[in-house]
């Protein structure tokens, strides 16, 4: 099973690219002509009808401006905005530090009753401690060149995570078993970390569940780590950036991935094993 996380962004700029197209032609403008009248080459329209070219928002205004579709420009801007929303480069999601993104996310958090996620190389930030998240963070910001306030991030997450078992959440996490060797931040840092996980497979709103190395047959490879909110919407972590997944087919894509992925799983006394089998490791 092959799943494109950057398709449903390539969907959203297409149906914007059929729109502007459309528009053109209820104004009986062929392609050349509209260029003409707004000063730019004939192959920037081609590019644009064909979403090879994503328009800027003067673009739009132009082209609107040119149809005598004056009307459809803030809706066409706000598809335009909505398209690129769906892929953030973390360089533009972090530019003056982490904070920002654990604290922008609260409201979407606040609203979602069955959070679903599956992490192969981390622990769930909803399971973080304080300690982790901050190794975790730092580690990140160092790596992406981000503005230090990771104190301050790490506070913001800690505070998403106790509103989440406050409310009424329910949350369905799924990690691979080399999440729980993955030593970050040293004993120190796992020790009291792995002691959370144990005390997470006793939680009743919540169900953890850990792939052994053993399992298999496997149904997929590993995949980026992603979370899936109320099976309305998926957030995928890539190594570059956030993509949101909004379409309805690709979602079921995903909600059948972490079906098929947590029938690997073992959970309660199983994970408990395996969490503590980890713990013997750190000596």
């Amino acid at each position: 099973m092959a799943l494109s996380p950057s398709s449903s962004v390539q969907r959203a700029r297409q149906q914007l690219a059929e729109r502007l197209r459309d528009i053109r032609l209820d104004a009986g403008l062929t392609a050349r002509a509209l260029s003409a009248a707004a000063g730019w080459h004939e192959a920037k329209t081609s590019r644009i009808e064909s979403a090879k070219q994503a328009p800027g928002e003067a673009d739009i205004q132009q082209w609107c401006r040119v149809c005598g579709a004056e009307r459809e420009t803030p809706d066409l801007i706000a598809a335009s905005r909505a398209a690129d929303s769906m892929y953030v480069e973390w360089r533009r999601l972090n530019p003056a530090g982490l904070r920002r993104a654990q604290e922008s996310r609260r409201p979407l958090y606040e609203r979602t009753r069955l959070f679903k996620a599956y992490c192969s190389a981390v622990v769930p930030g909803f399971l973080q401690t304080p300690a982790y998240a901050g190794a975790l963070l730092s580690a990140i910001g160092e790596f992406r060149g981000t503005p230090d306030d990771v104190e301050e991030a790490v506070a913001a997450r800690m505070s998403r995570n106790r509103m989440l078992r406050s409310g009424n959440h329910r949350l369905a996490l799924l990690v691979e078993e080399s999440v729980l060797r993955h030593r970050l931040g040293g004993a120190e840092v796992m020790t009291p970390q792995l002691g959370q996980l144990l005390e997470a497979t006793k939680m009743p709103s919540m169900s953890l569940g850990v792939i052994p190395f053993t399992a298999g047959p496997r149904p997929m490879w590993p995949l980026e780590a992603f979370t899936i909110f109320d099976d309305e919407r998926v957030h995928v972590e890539l190594l570059s950036a956030q993509v949101t997944v909004t379409a309805p087919s690709e979602i079921t894509l995903y909600v059948r991935a972490f079906e098929k992925l947590a029938r690997l799983a073992v959970y309660r006394a199983q994970a408990r094993d395996l969490i503590a089998e980890a713990l013997g490791y750190l000596g």
